[in-house]
């Protein structure tokens, strides 16, 4: 159980802000005034056992979490004003390890002309509820990745001053282009690569520190050489795209891989003689499954028999093994229809991509619906679908995450960086809102 002492408030009159409101959902509580420090009561955290309170200053940040039954150690202040949950939940955002671009761009399409795409991109996917993405990059030719990673490489130096409410990148993911044939799916077959070290060294070129996350094949690695050279500069290597026999996946997960990409897809079956790359993922504490909850990537059956599997039966903490990706394609955020996808077309239909040849791309919905769409099939419970988006991922990334978070990860965060959550459960309907507006943000001292 998370406890943290009481904070001290600053002096009111030095902490006045203009337009820091919070959004009213509950009407017993009415929305904090400006330059008052707030306590949020009865709030429901993923990962915390019963209700929680959390303390905020008059800047609108975080300053504390403690049980509601933690008794004060001080006097609050004077003009302390409450906003009452009334047991909903509060979460930050959601991080998407594999989103392939919005807003009609592909990320591998990106270039330096691009800049002002990518700050749209960032603050529509903050109004999708997300906090931090990797943009990913599917297969395409060596010399598009490496202008891609400058051009990424060049925002992201420039956007780190902005002031406009953004999801974060994080780095990038690499899905590809070394994957097996048999199993490319809807990536092109001219681009793929043999999986050897010179060749991952010329796709990442001299980007080796913002490629986060890297997809391949490991039963293409002729010698064994490939994962751990890549774990040494620490870049997370998920397997998928792959023929990979249960063993030659252990081998893999012995030599450092620790994430497995979009489950069940792009990947041999769970057979009850060959229990192949997913079997494998399974039974390892240490490894993390990746997967996509639009009801079309994965039978919502399925879903429920891989947490099934991943949970552990001797506690009954949601699971930090498995976590939600969006998978999402350019045309998130623009309306069904047809658009290109490398030098060919793919059709949208009901936010889900297919080829003509009906090979299946991918999907425009955002995270956090597949967030909903558990809940509403039963698969999950509220606490756990929200984690499954917003606290899995970044236990999936393990030591190479840089996105800064405290002991507590509330402490310090903007309000207006939480997500507030509202379960109806005779219709299992799950519907979230930030809970507070974005506004300019405040520097913290």
């Amino acid at each position: 159980m998370h406890q943290l002492t009481p904070p001290i408030f600053p002096a009111e009159s030095s902490m006045t802000r203009a337009n820091r409101v919070f959004t009213r959902q509950v009407a017993p509580s009415p929305p904090p005034k400006l330059g008052v420090s707030t306590l949020i009561i009865n709030a429901k955290l993923p990962g915390y056992k019963g209700l929680q309170q959390l303390w905020v200053d008059a800047r609108g940040i975080v300053q504390g979490v403690q049980p509601m039954d933690y008794s004060f150690r001080q006097v609050p202040p004077e003009n302390l004003q409450v906003l009452n949950l009334q047991r909903e939940w509060l979460s930050l955002g959601g991080v998407d390890l594999q989103i392939n671009g919005a807003l009609g761009l592909p990320f591998p399409d990106v270039t330096r002309n691009h800049h002002e795409t990518l700050t749209e991109i960032g603050q529509f996917l903050w109004t999708q509820g997300l906090e931090a993405f990797l943009p990913t990059l599917v297969t395409t030719s060596i010399d598009n990745i490496q202008r891609t990673l400058a051009s990424l490489h060049d925002f992201m130096s420039l956007s780190s001053t902005t002031q406009s409410p953004s999801a974060q990148i994080l780095g990038v993911h690499l899905e590809g282009p070394f994957l097996n044939p048999a199993k490319r799916g809807a990536h092109p077959e001219q681009y793929l690569r043999p999986l050897t070290v010179d060749e991952v060294k010329r796709v990442l070129g001299d980007y080796t520190e913002l490629v986060r996350v890297i997809t391949l094949a490991p039963e293409l690695d002729p010698d064994g050489k490939v994962i751990p050279y890549l774990r040494s500069l620490g870049i997370v290597v998920s397997l998928g795209h792959s023929q990979a026999t249960a063993e030659e996946a252990k081998l893999a997960f012995s030599q450092g891989a620790t994430m497995v990409t979009h489950a069940f897809n792009a990947m041999p079956s769970l057979h009850h003689r060959e229990p192949g790359l997913l079997g494998a993922a399974l039974l390892n504490p240490q490894v993390y499954c990746g997967f996509i909850a639009d009801g079309h990537h994965v039978c919502p059956m399925m879903l429920d028999l891989l947490l099934r599997a991943i949970r552990n039966p001797k506690s009954d903490e949601p699971t930090k093994r498995v976590f939600l990706v969006s998978d999402a394609l350019a045309p998130f955020g623009l309306s069904d229809g047809i658009y290109p996808w490398d030098d060919r077309q793919m059709s949208v239909q009901g936010k889900t991509a297919f080829l003509p040849d009906g090979t299946l791309v991918g999907t425009t919905l955002p995270l956090l619906s597949g967030v909903q769409n558990l809940v509403r099939w039963n698969v999950c419970e509220v606490e756990e679908a929200i984690a499954l988006a917003t606290d899995n991922p970044n236990h999936a990334l393990g030591k190479t995450f840089k996105f800064k978070r405290h002991q507590c990860q509330y402490v310090g965060r903007s309000v207006d960086q939480l997500l507030r959550w509202r379960f109806h459960e005779p219709s299992r309907k799950l519907t979230w809102q930030r809970l507070q507006p974005a506004v300019n943000p405040i520097s913290v001292a």
